[in-house]
């Protein structure tokens, strides 16, 4: 007897949770200050967009480990073109947020 539902159940969240590290990561690139300008009259935001993200890298890096957790069951697929898809998206969002918090710690804050 083989209960198929918790596999697809697993794989349902974790696309979605998947999906929502996407969308959390592109928010925090999108708004991210990486450029030598700044306009006068607003250093008093730059604690609160660091603060910010760092959440945002932090969020990413966590749900992508969630999502990883739950996408990659002990029972491997023949033909894992699909799960190397997906290692290859989760490292690259975890490695730019790391990065993005590298960068947080020695360009902006200091």
């Amino acid at each position: 007897m083989s209960n198929r539902g918790i596999a697809r159940g697993r794989m349902f969240v974790g696309g979605f949770l998947l999906f929502a590290a996407v969308i959390v990561w592109a928010t925090g690139i999108l708004t991210s200050p990486h450029g030598e300008s700044v306009a006068s009259g607003t250093e008093h935001v730059k604690t609160v967009v660091v603060v910010y993200l760092r959440n945002v890298a932090l969020a990413t890096i966590f749900l992508s480990a969630i999502s990883a957790w739950l996408l990659f069951p002990s029972r491997r697929p023949r033909a894992p073109r699909r799960d190397w898809a997906i290692g290859i998206l989760i490292a690259a969002l975890i490695a730019t947020s790391l990065y993005q918090l590298l960068w947080l710690r020695t360009a902006v804050v200091s």
